[in-house]
């Protein structure tokens, strides 16, 4: 019978889980073995009672879960732990494989097939897999909270007998998932709200939550890849952009930046002098931070005072709610197993299957994924080789 392990994570840095007890119950119905590593959803809130209780097998350590057919896991295991995954597993979970060689190596030396959730298509069928949509709405639900707890102003205007509190100005950098869940949030709150995205497609959405959508005289016609993510921009296009959103900026009173483009450093949108403008107590919250921030000034995975403005530069915001970005994360993981899994439990890779092409990096100890190899350079899509020099 086929196996699915799931992975206690190994940093002290993610509290969330793969597969949550629900989950276990949904692939339990597929006709497969579920086994958990004890402990795996402690922090996330979930013992290892509930998943016995949902019907998974508790084993003590990540040996047997080692020797699963498929393991699940949320960030990428050590390149230590790969090496001990038998050879022809396959491993899903939030690779990072745009970023990571030595990942891609490892996969490629333990002959492991690793499917990367955050390469997940942006088409129809595959909404419910969509593990970056998921994890990015509590990204930018708990960047607007942090913001609120941090900041000397409250977010509604308040008409009292004691005179009128003026609602906070918050304005949007991005208006992907994270960035419309934040305008909605602060819409909540009771914040002003603007937001800009070099996408001018999502102007409309941006307007339907609430906020105003800040236009620049930029052409930036180009600026969505097919999938519907922001592409790379020239260094004269961001100089634009970062001179034109500096008064936006100095009038804000909190800005959230979620810019990211796929396999590239975070473009570097909010400058140390336009920080240098904005009034004492104000609050910026980079969601860009684990990929250098989008401020020039945030400190990854820190939080700092810069003469007066608050910079939060935490790192996987998402996993900070654990409970419930475990619960999406665990439904995207389940969602795409669906499609792989037959009606005998027998798992397949089928690489005809658009979705599965997509997520599919490595496989038969070949690197097969020519977006990883195309940011990837050292390695060769057809053999999974190192290139010569």
């Amino acid at each position: 019978m086929l196996q699915i392990g799931v992975l206690n994570q190994e940093s002290d840095n993610e509290s969330r889980v793969a597969l949550v007890p629900a989950g276990v119950k949904k692939l339990k119905a597929l006709s497969v073995d579920v086994l958990v590593e004890s402990g795996a959803g402690l922090r996330a809130g979930f013992a290892d009672a509930d998943y016995s209780a949902a019907g998974a097998m508790i084993v003590p350590d990540a040996s047997a879960v080692h020797a699963c057919d498929v393991i699940l896991a949320v960030r990428q295991p050590s390149v230590a732990r790969i090496a001990r995954f038998r050879a022809g597993a396959a491993l899903i979970g939030l690779l990072s494989p745009l970023a990571d060689q030595a990942l891609v190596d490892a996969l490629i030396n333990s002959n492991v097939s690793g499917l990367a959730m955050e390469l997940v298509p942006r088409i129809t069928r595959a909404q419910s897999m969509d593990a970056l949509s998921s994890q990015g709405n509590i990204a930018g639900y708990k960047a607007v909270l942090l913001a609120a707890a941090v900041s000397p102003r409250i977010f509604p205007m308040l008409m009292t007998a004691a005179g009128t509190l003026q609602p906070t100005k918050l304005f949007v950098i991005g208006a992907g998932v994270a960035g419309l869940q934040a305008i909605s949030t602060a819409k909540r709150l009771g914040a002003v709200v603007s937001a800009y995205d070099v996408r001018p497609a999502v102007k409309e959405q941006v307007q339907s939550v609430g906020a105003r959508f800040i236009e620049l005289p930029i052409d930036t016609a180009d600026a969505q890849d097919k999938g519907g993510y922001a592409k790379a921009q020239s260094e004269e296009t961001l100089v634009r952009q970062r001179a034109l959103m500096a008064k936006t900026i100095a009038e804000s009173d909190v800005v959230i930046s979620t810019a990211l483009v796929p396999g590239k450093p975070a473009p570097k949108l909010v400058p140390a002098d336009a920080v240098a403008q904005m009034k004492i107590g104000s609050v910026i919250v980079d969601l860009a931070a684990e990929r250098g921030g989008n401020c020039e000034l945030t400190q990854p995975g820190q939080t700092i005072d810069h003469n007066g403005v608050t910079i939060i530069g935490i790192e996987n915001l998402a996993g900070t709610v654990p409970l419930h970005a475990s619960q999406v994360y665990s439904s995207n993981v389940v969602n795409l197993l669906s499609v792989m899994i037959d009606k005998q439990g027998a798992f397949k890779i089928d690489t005809a299957d658009e979705i599965i092409k997509a997520v599919l990096v490595c496989h038969n100890g070949q690197l097969v994924n020519e977006m990883v190899a195309g940011t990837l350079p050292a390695v060769s899509v057809e053999t999974g080789l190192q290139k010569s020099e």
